[in-house]
């Protein structure tokens, strides 16, 4: 049967019974066992590519799908969890169901050439070790130049688990976090998982974290993300963390944990001792005088609907940090107005801020789930036009291109033309942020190597003039 899910009324009296210290479970089958003393216990089954023909859910879709999705899998990484098959998943639905989208593969992933070419493979039993490599350089790993422009050199080497784009920002991506308990398709950061050490980014060394950012005085934010940090124990994750809140790095003010396991494993903060320990880790990180931010990536409104994820959002929130969402417009999944502000407007209403709405980016599977920039800013319009200021706090539509951050306002008409109204709202040269300028509207253009400067007559743009400037 279907997703049984709860409606407005529902959640807000759970919500009602979450302050109270009560838990009020009324779902289609239960994601949380109870102890006798009260704490949940929870268990989770990770199911990766080779065991597609597991997921029992999966035989009523015709062979020839099911063996698409294994070609894809074969190529692309995948990864499910039974927490997502078990509760966010209509699977009377599939395969239009928006979590089964966002978490299954489908051929129209690869390029027609490379699907066809694993598809022989795959039939004549052959290696593609070597083949693989080929087409992952085809879907372009390393969009925006990260490894070559973003790793940091210290002490006459590169650190290639350390991103430093942003003068003020350090992104940190410690080797045990370098997973995630379940693949977003969309996943820009798909190299990550796929074993290829020359495309991932990766450190194992807490001081030498420390060192870089103790010489680095400018830096106040420190993000980790991956992968997903929140894979880690506690105790491997406050290796990294505890150094930061000595005297000396008074410099960091904010650390941040990118993470999806609120919408994938909310457990995680709710469940068991190592739970206790983490929310522990947060209250110890406010109580240095520093602010602890949960970047949680939330693509779909259902990601919030079990009383697991509303009561891990509880948690977190009580030891003091905040919640902040972020997620790209990803087609098939979340591309409607309508469900961007029902999204923002649930988070509001737990205290989560909305952060980014950002555009797909141009690497991996991005042909599939693109979306034309104009349509993803009708997205943006119509959705904070359905909000309340509180709810229309996100930034976007944004694209996270090699010289920064760059959100589209909106659509002008210029003397006749109609014309993209960019800004810059980050940028590895801080003189650019804010700095609006104007490209031509391109019905076509899904990313910004599509664009061209605004070419009207006395206007000028503060953007790039070609593609090799970008």
């Amino acid at each position: 049967g279907g997703l049984n899910l709860q409606s407005t009324a529902t959640r807000q009296k759970l919500n009602r019974n979450l302050r109270d210290g009560q838990v009020m479970v009324k779902e289609q089958r239960p994601i949380v066992s109870w102890s006798s003393t009260g704490t949940p216990r929870m268990k989770l089954r990770v199911i990766r590519g080779g065991n597609l023909a597991d997921i029992p859910q999966l035989q009523g879709l015709p062979e020839a799908v099911r063996l698409e999705m294994k070609v894809v899998a074969g190529v692309l990484p995948f990864k499910v969890n039974s927490y997502i098959i078990e509760n966010l998943i209509d699977w009377s639905n599939i395969p239009e169901d928006p979590i089964f989208r966002l978490t299954f593969p489908h051929r129209n992933m690869l390029p027609p050439e490379i699907f066809d070419e694993a598809a022989k493979a795959l039939e004549r039993n052959l290696d593609i070790s070597v083949a693989r490599e080929r087409w992952w350089q085809q879907l372009n790993p390393d969009p925006s130049g990260q490894l070559d422009l973003n790793v940091p050199i210290f002490r006459n080497r590169p650190l290639r688990g350390l991103q430093h784009k942003y003068a003020k920002t350090v992104l940190v991506f410690p080797s045990q976090g370098q997973t995630c308990h379940a693949y977003c398709s969309y996943c820009f950061r798909w190299p990550q998982f796929v074993g290829k050490d020359s495309l991932r980014h990766s450190i194992s060394d807490p001081s030498v974290v420390r060192d870089y950012l103790r010489a680095n005085v400018d830096v106040t934010d420190v993000v980790f993300t991956g992968g997903d940090p929140m894979v880690m124990s506690t105790a491997r994750l406050r290796q990294y963390v505890e150094p930061l809140l000595t005297d000396d790095m008074s410099h960091v003010r904010q650390v941040r944990f990118g993470t999806k396991a609120l919408a994938y494993w909310p457990a995680r903060f709710t469940d068991g001792p190592d739970a206790e320990n983490l929310l522990r880790l947060f209250e110890r990180i406010i109580e240095s005088g520093r602010s602890v931010a949960v970047m949680a990536h939330l693509s779909h409104p259902r990601e919030l609907e079990p009383s697991a994820a509303l009561r891990a959002v509880q948690s977190i929130r009580n030891t003091g940090a905040v919640i902040r969402s972020q997620a790209p417009v990803v087609r098939g999944v979340n591309d409607s107005a309508d469900t961007w502000a029902q999204l923002w407007t649930e988070q509001a209403q737990l205290g989560i801020t909305p952060y980014y709405m950002f555009i797909e980016r141009n690497t991996g599977a991005n042909r599939y789930f693109e979306l034309p920039l104009h349509s993803v800013t009708e997205i943006y319009r119509g959705a904070a036009s359905r909000v309340s200021g509180l709810a229309r706090t996100a930034q976007g539509p944004v694209m996270s291109v090699t010289q920064g951050k760059i959100a589209i306002d909106g659509i002008a008409e210029i003397h006749g033309s109609r014309a993209f109204v960019c800004r810059y709202i980050q940028a590895r040269d801080p003189t650019l942020v804010g700095r609006p300028f104007l490209t031509e509207w391109d019905p076509r253009a899904t990313w910004y190597d599509d664009l061209r400067p605004f070419g009207c007559a006395g206007l000028g743009t503060s953007g790039p003039q070609n593609a090799a400037d970008r």
